[in-house]
Parts: C-alpha cells; structure tokens; sequence
C-alpha cells in the first residue's frame, strides 16, 4: 500500500507538467475584444475639451472678482453668509455675470459661476481690442474703454481687467472714474462692452450697406 502512494505522489507532478495539458484561467475570454481589462469591462471614455461632445460650455473660463460676507446677530450668536461677484465668459465675445448667495464660501461662488454661465451675452469686438471708445456708469460707478494698439496688453484695475479679458479682449486702455465698489465697477464694464458696435452694424443699422457695396 506505502508502494502505491508513493507512486500516486511521483505520477501527479508528471501529470501537470504535461506541455499538452489545458491551463485553467480564472479570466473570461472575450473574442475580439481586445479593449476590455481583466474583468471583462470597457475603460470608460473621459469627456473634456479634446473629444467629439459638445465641450461649448467647458470652455468657459470662470473668475472671482469678489466676496462678501456679512453678519446677523441672532439669540445664540451671529451667523454668517457670504456673496460673490463671479464673471464667465468664453475668450470670444461673450462674457456674463452672476451673483451667488450661501452659508460657505464654495455655495456662493458655485451659485455665481452657474448665474454668470447663464447670463452670457455677446459682445462686438475688433481683433483682439474693442472697435471704439465708449463710456458707461453703473451707480456710482464710471468707467472708460479706449481701443489700444497690438502688443498694449490690459491697462486696467483687477475688477476691470477680469470681465474684460474673460471677453476675449487683449489690448485695452481702461480708467476708472467713480466709486471703486467693485459690483458697480464691474456692472458699468459690462453695460460699456454690449454698448460697442462695429462699423458693419452701424451701416447694416442705417441702410447704407447696400449703397457702399454698389458704389465699389
């Protein structure tokens, strides 16, 4: 009997070194699907700028010009809420505000960024600078825009220069001459860029369109 055993044990090794043997996998196979992981599955494509889905509103460059936070003064304390002033715009002619409202920080500027996306209006540029100049006042509030010469860059204050560049604008002369609150400031920016019109609209507006066209 101890014979026999020992002749079991010798033969099962042989056994599954066999070059012909089956080897035994734990992983399905998948007949032409060469993409699927261990388990079988298709990795998941990431959606963003580069892929063929509509990325228009990924696009949109979102910035803070500011945050205010204020205080009521109830029986067990005080509690706080904040606000912010967040302007969105995609860097070609359209640009939004948008005011937010919560308890934390993050509330509020989530909410602004959301009013601002929605709010978005188009703006009449000339290349990378505005077409003329033009002047606007919002409260107390009075800015100045004048069209600069390639290469300028923004010459403006930080309120300014946010809703202006997130309009697309690259060369600009800009002055502030009221109050510096910076939602008016910000308000009389955005009132001054949709007062702008380009010189083909002003024609197409008067009906002298045709007769130039003609008259070439």
């Amino acid at each position: 009997m101890a014979e026999e055993n020992e002749s079991k044990v010798q033969a099962a090794p042989a056994a599954a070194a066999a070059p012909n043997a089956p080897i035994a996998s734990s992983t399905p196979s998948y007949p032409g699907r060469s993409d699927r992981n261990d388990r079988g599955e298709r990795p998941r494509r990431r959606r963003g700028p580069d892929s063929d889905g509509d990325s228009r509103r990924d696009d949109l460059v979102e910035k803070v010009i500011f945050i205010n936070r204020s205080a009521k003064v109830v029986k067990g304390g005080r509690r706080f809420s904040f606000s912010a002033l967040v302007v969105a715009g995609d860097r070609q002619g359209r640009v939004g505000l948008g005011l937010g409202k919560g308890t934390e920080v993050s509330d509020a500027i989530r909410k602004g960024g959301e009013g601002a996306k929605s709010a978005l209006k188009g703006v009449s540029l000339a290349s990378n600078t505005i077409p003329h100049e033009v002047y606007s006042h919002f409260g107390g509030a009075k800015v100045l825009l004048r069209p600069a010469s390639p290469g300028t860059g923004l010459i403006c204050g930080k309120t300014v220069r946010a809703v202006v560049e997130s309009a697309g604008i690259r060369d600009i002369l800009s002055k502030s001459l009221g109050s510096k609150n910076a939602a008016n400031v910000a308000k009389a920016t955005l009132k001054a860029l949709l007062q702008l019109r380009t010189r083909d609209a002003i024609l197409k507006a008067r009906g002298l369109e045709s007769r130039i066209k003609k008259a070439i």
